[in-house]
Formats: structure tokens, sequence, C-alpha cells
């Protein structure tokens, strides 16, 4: 779908999400994430190591509910962040393999909850990443279809432009480079599956 080997991309976010809380002292995996308010730092990664064991296991729903995502910080709550890595790591080349023969959906919760993580600690970075872009052309191919036919809009971010136009009624990717209007063809890549005539 958006051209890059989404499985190594996944391993890179696991890598850099690891990195980030390998080394964490006690009391930043006790800080508040500001996007999941629920959770500490450790709840979080409990959260992203249990989605990983679940999804190897086959118990992944297709809501992703509330009651499943407690339940694997549930069962880590007594884990620290050094058994968290060691389980997560444990699962890297099972949860490639189930990649592999399903699908890559695992990508987008690495990379949504690896800048969720990255807010908390104050830690930026991650952003600019074929990964990312992924996940954005993914979630913007959904918001295009809510929008149907509602007037035009355009979302517009650090170099990259999305817009689902009226007039000629075309609809572009976030490949879009700034300043290029939503009706103009789309640069390269995966915005150019994402363009097409309505």
């Amino acid at each position: 779908m958006s051209g890059i080997d989404e499985i190594e991309e996944w391993a890179r976010a696991q890598r850099r999400v690891v990195d980030l809380a390998r080394d964490l002292p006690p009391e930043r995996t006790e800080l508040t994430v500001p996007s999941c308010p629920d959770w500490t730092v450790r709840d979080l990664f409990s959260h992203m190591v249990g989605l990983g064991a679940d999804v190897v296991r086959g118990d992944e729903p297709d809501d992703h509910n509330e009651e499943w995502t407690s339940r694997q910080v549930r069962e880590r709550r007594d884990h620290d962040v050094a058994a968290l890595v060691a389980e997560w790591e444990s699962l890297t080349g099972p949860l490639r393999d189930w990649m592999a023969a399903n699908t890559t959906r695992p990508l987008g919760d690495v990379i949504i909850h690896e800048q969720d993580l990255r807010g908390a600690l104050r830690e930026p970075g991650g952003q600019h990443t074929p990964g990312l872009y992924a996940v954005m052309d993914r979630f913007l191919g959904r918001f295009a279809a809510a929008l149907g036919d509602r007037a035009p809009i355009a979302l517009i971010g650090d170099g990259r432009r999305w817009g689902r136009g009226g007039g000629r009624g075309r609809r572009a990717g976030p490949g879009l480079r700034a300043g290029q209007g939503p009706d103009d063809p789309p640069v390269g890549g995966a915005a150019a599956g994402v363009d097409r005539a309505r």
C-alpha cells in the first residue's frame, strides 16, 4: 500500500521505543502520558508489549477495546521496564512473522504510541519516518472516506499537505508539497495511490 517495507518500519519504531524506555529511572516511568491520561509511561509501554503478545497469540479484537488494552496493562502491573523490554524483544521475531503472514496493522500502534511516549518524556523524534507517513496515509484515507462529499478541507503540517477539494472533486494525498493546492496532481510515493477522480 505505501511502497515501503512496513515490517522493517515496525522494527525500527520498536527499537526507537526500546531505546527511549530501557534506561528510564523509575520516577520517569510513573509520569502521566498526556495523550493517554489514564496511563503512566510504564502502563503505555505495558500496552505496547501486551499488544504484541496478544497479536502473536491470535487475540486481537477489531476494535482494540478498553477491556482488552486494560488487561494488557494489568497483567504487567508488577513488571519493571527491564522485564517489559525483555518480553517485547522476545516477541520481535514472532510478531514479524505474524505480520508477514497477516497484516502490518501493529505498525500503527507502535508509531502512534511512540509519539505518545515521546510527548510524556519530552523527547522529540521519530516524526519524519516512512512508517509514520504510511500510518498517516492509512488514517487520512479513512478520514477522506468519512468526509464523503462534505465541504473541501485541507490538513497542513510540517512539510506535508493533504486536501479533499471541492471544485473538480479530486482528493490528493499526504505527499503534497507545502503550498500545493488540494486539487493539484500529487507528488510521488503513497500520495499517488490516494489521489483519484471521484
